[in-house]
């Protein structure tokens, strides 16, 4: 019983590490690519906008998707183990 109760918590830190990972990646992609855009737009960079950011914008959002998809996994996967 007690190896079953250590293990369930092991478990549970990997899970919220994982969780905590996948949000601080998703949330730096964001800043940096909203950086390097604001730096073109200070340069008035207009060709390096019009060619870079409608594809980054696909490439944020599934980023971003996956992200919050694996962030719902684990809280699933949490919740299975609990009961």
């Amino acid at each position: 019983m007690v190896h079953a109760r250590t293990y369930r918590n092991n478990s549970n830190k990997g899970y919220r590490l994982a969780m905590a990972m996948g949000l601080s990646f998703t949330a730096l992609t964001v800043v940096a690519d909203y950086s390097m855009v604001s730096d073109w737009v200070k340069a008035e960079d207009w060709s390096a906008l019009l060619d870079v950011v409608p594809t980054m914008e696909a490439a944020l959002w599934v980023v971003t998707i996956l992200s919050i998809s694996l962030n719902i996994t684990l809280l699933l996967l949490d919740l299975k183990v609990k009961k």
